[in-house]
Formats: structure tokens, C-alpha cells, sequence
């Protein structure tokens, strides 16, 4: 069920009336059987590895406790547990690619094998999940939180529908008390969130849709194509990815408020950063700070020599590139970012810049620019594909106009172009501007007619642009992680 679907515009209603309409002390279950129902509109069969991951993190959990004062039985449950929950991650997502990758990494010693490959659908959502009960029992552990003995609301916690299958990644002390709390309904707070969430999908339908037809197109047949086509096509992917991820993250929070919920923030105007360090702390946030709770802090951090420091960063952008995907150009990408933020360490001394000034717009455009060539690994179906098109992005550039007709043969090319020209500037206004206000807010604070203005301008837009450039409902681009 796609939050761009009618089917979620006839569901959402149904839940929040029931919410609101029941005790307080039945709403743990409108939220547990609507989020189970959210998913298992996905596949029925599937419901299964969720319920079997909050049932072995729940009862982790409450041995943690139980056996508090051994450290011994308490390793012993986090391993077991980390390696149940892992291990079904692993193999619906990384089994295949960890036999192909040994197969071929045997040959090279003359040792043929026949790769043992799976057919299985990886189920939507997953490594979200996966990841929010591990922190979950991992805090246990840590003595950072208690263990929840409700299952219901335990289980409404790890499954809640609106971060469900493509974060945030929430942790245990921000949402379960949430969960678990009584609520007044809120007004001014449920409108804040149908404000999110219609910027949401704004940034999905007016941009993130219509810039994924040409990107598509040219990442699904590389070899077709050269010069500009590229240089297009990957600044496209550029401000599609961000539209799209944050645009769901957005929805998901405003979804979340109608329910008197909030939800982490997990983008942060990110490319208006001047260093590759603040992009992670803007980019993402649910997921870049997970790693460096649970990976990169445990590993040393900071808290050792310069090349341990390193090493860490480097192991914990590779493990973060491996999370996105079973491919080779994830792990590269990863370790792209490791290493650039790594070059920075020796520059810089990791301090976010105002933004003001030519030298933080200079920082800004070079780490947009980094980031955007970053993304051809991201996006790239391989490691062949990603190294066609950096050797061919620049076929034909001596000569301008001839670099520029590169990129014809695309129905509707200008038409694009003059619509990302108007909702693309739109973006860049609101993301500059919320880098010190909180837009929705803003809004609301304005006169009713300045305020309906708005509400109709944007309205209008979705609807216009929905209409004659969107050629279907895309599923969310994160959604295949």
C-alpha cells in the first residue's frame, strides 16, 4: 500500500477515526492491527519474518533483564538474538550475493563452483525494521532502556505503519513512550502534519516522479547513451533520490502527528552542507546515527589513534553502502563517502559552517557536486554500468553544442526541464529558508488568506503536474532496501 495510492487515502481516515473514537487503553491495538494490515498488503506471507523478529528482540529483551547482573548470559542473549534477527535479514537480502561473490572470488584459484542461489522476493521494509529491534535490544543490553512487557505495545512500536518500511529509524525512548502515552487530540498539531505531509508529496509527485521517466531511461539502458544524457541524468537522480526518500519521510511524519506521534527528523536541508561530514549529519539522520551508535562508536570512534579513527569510519560507511544493497556499487559508494570524509579529517576540523558567505557557497556547490557523482554508484545497475558512464559523461564536450545534443531523443525533455526549473527552485527556496525556520509553522502563523493562498498554490500544483507528467505510482525508491 503505497502512501501515493488511493487504497491509503481510504485507509488512513478508517485508522484515525478508530484511534480517536476509542479509549485510550484500546489504541495500542488500532495501531498494531493497522500497521499488520499495512503490511501484509505488501505480501501476507511475509508478516511472518516481522512477527518472528519482534517476538525473538521482546523476549531478548526481558532475559536481558531478567539475568541483569550476568554478563556472561547477557552476551550469550544479545549474540543469539543478533544473529536470529541478522540472519533472517541475511538471507532474504545478502545470500545470493555472498555465493555469487565467493564463487567468483574461488575462481580466480582455479576452483569452479556452482553458486546456490535462492528465489526469494526481499519483503519490503526489512532492513528498517531489522535495525529498530536490534537497537532496541542492543539498549536493553546497554541498560540505556527497560524491556517492555506488553507485547502489544512492543509490537505496535517496532511495526508502526507511517515508518514502518522505509523509517525513520525510530529508537525505543522516542517512540514506545509515545506509543504507550495518552493522548489528547491536538489540532494545531495534526495540521502541522497534513502540512508535512502534503510537502511530501509535493517533493514525490511534482519531482521525484517526473524526473524518474528520464532517469530511468538512461540508467536502464547506459549503453544507448553518452555526454550530456549522463551529466542529466545523474543530476536528475540527484534531486529525484532526495524528493523521493525525504518526501516519504516527511509523509510519515505528518501521518505520524495525526496520531499525537513524533517522529525523528530525517532530513535536514542536506544539500546546503559545505562538508561531506555535516551532508551525514543532514542526510538520512535515523540511519547515520544509528551506525554511529551501534557500529561505529563500538568499534572505537574518535577515541583512538588516527588511523584506528579511520579505519573505523571506513568500516562503518562500508557496512552503511552493504545495508542499501547487495551490490558491489553500494559497498563502493559507501566507501567513497568513508573516504572523502576521511580527506576532510586531515582539512578540516569537522565544524558545520554558517550559511553565509561565497567561501560556504563555494564548500556547498563542491560537496553537491561530490555527492552527485557519488550517486552514479548508488544508482548504477553495476560496477561496469558506473564506470560506462564516468568514461562517457564528457563524450563530445570540446564542442558545447554538439556535448548538449547528446541528451536529445527524449519526448517531453523541455517540457521537464522548464517544469524542474519552476518546482526545483520551490525545493531550493524551502530547503535555504528551513535551515533556520520551521516552514510549516511559518505558515500557519500567516493571515487566512495568505495561509489558504498557499494551501491552494501548492494544491493546484500537485494536481496539474500529477496530471500531466506522471505516468504512474511510483513506489518509493527506498522501498526496495
Amino acid at each position: 500500500m503505497l502512501f501515493n495510492s488511493w487504497q491509503f487515502g481510504v485507509f488512513l481516515p478508517i485508522v484515525f477515526a478508530l484511534y480517536w473514537a476509542l479509549p485510550h487503553r484500546f489504541r495500542w491495538f488500532v495501531i498494531l492491527i493497522s500497521s499488520y494490515w499495512f503490511y501484509m498488503s505488501w505480501n501476507v506471507k511475509y508478516v511472518v519474518l516481522i512477527l518472528f523478529t519482534t517476538v525473538i528482540s521482546y523476549f531478548a529483551a526481558l532475559l536481558l533483564e531478567r539475568f541483569h547482573d550476568n554478563t556472561r548470559a547477557k552476551k550469550f542473549i544479545l549474540t543469539i538474538t543478533l544473529i536470529s534477527c541478522l540472519g533472517v535479514l541475511f538471507v532474504f537480502k545478502y545470500f545470493n550475493f555472498f555465493t555469487e561473490s565467493l564463487t567468483k572470488f574461488l575462481s580466480l584459484f582455479a576452483i569452479q563452483l556452482h553458486p546456490t542461489t535462492l528465489k526469494l522476493l526481499l519483503p519490503v521494509g526489512i532492513s528498517f525494521y531489522t535495525f529498530q529491534t536490534l537497537a532496541y535490544v542492543i539498549d536493553v543490553y546497554r541498560g540505556v532502556t527497560q524491556a517492555e512487557r506488553h507485547f502489544g505495545n512492543y509490537a505496535a512500536f517496532i511495526s508502526f505503519f507511517p515508518q514502518l518500511v522505509a523509517g525513520p529509524i525510530e529508537r525505543t525512548n522516542n517512540l514506545l513512550p509515545q506509543i504507550k502515552a495518552h493522548h489528547e487530540f491536538d489540532y494545531d498539531k495534526a495540521t502541522y502534519g497534513m502540512k508535512l505531509m502534503t510537502w511530501g508529496f509535493f517533493k514525490k509527485l511534482c519531482i521525484a516522479d517526473v524526473l524518474a521517466v528520464y532517469v530511468d531511461r538512461v540508467f536502464n539502458d547506459v549503453y544507448s547513451f553518452r555526454g550530456f544524457a549522463f551529466m542529466l541524468a545523474i543530476f536528475f537522480f540527484t534531486i529525484q533520490i532526495y524528493c523521493d526518500f525525504s518526501g516519504y519521510s516527511d509523509i510519515a511524519r505528518g501521518c505520524a502527528k495525526l496520531f499525537g506521534i513524533d517522529l525523528m527528523e530525517n532530513f535536514r536541508s542536506p544539500y546546503f552542507s559545505a562538508s561531506i561530514r555535516e551532508f551525514w549529519s543532514r542526510w538520512h539522520i535515523s540511519l547515520s546515527t544509528w551506525f554511529r551508535d551501534y557500529v561505529y562508536i563500538p568499534l572505537g570512534g574518535n577515541r583512538c589513534g588516527k588511523f584506528r579513527h579511520n579505519l573505523n569510519l571506513m568500516i562503518t560507511f562500508i557496512i552503511s553502502g552493504l545495508w542499501h544493497g547487495a551490490n558491489f556499487t553500494f559497498v563502493i559508494w559507501g566507501a567513497v563517502h568513508g573516504a572523502a570524509q576521511i580527506v576532510e579529517n586531515f582539512f578540516t576540523k569537522g565544524k558545520h559552517n554558517e550559511p553565509h558567505g561565497i567561501i560556504w557557497l563555494v564548500r556547498v556547490l563542491m560537496t553537491f557536486t561530490f555527492c552527485m557523482f557519488a550517486w552514479v554508484f548508488f544508482r548504477a545497475n553495476s560496477l561496469s554500468e558506473a564506470l560506462y558512464v564516468f568514461t562517457h559523461i564528457f563524450d563530445g564536450l570540446p564542442n558545447l553544442r554538439e556535448y548538449i545534443l547528446t541528451a536529445k531523443g527524449f519526448g517531453g525533455l523541455k517540457r521537464t526541464l522548464v517544469l524542474m526549473l519552476i518546482v526545483g527552485s520551490i525545493l531550493a527556496l524551502y530547503d535555504f529558508l528551513s535551515l533556520k525556520l520551521d516552514i510549516p509553522a511559518k505558515i500557519s502563523s500567516l493571515n487566512i488568506f495568505s495561509r489558504w493562498l498557499v494551501y491552494n498554490v501548492i494544491a493546484m500544483t500537485i494536481f496539474v503536474v500529477y496530471s500531466n507528467f506522471v505516468v504512474t505510482n511510483a513506489s518509493f525508491v527506498y522501498f526496495q532496501f
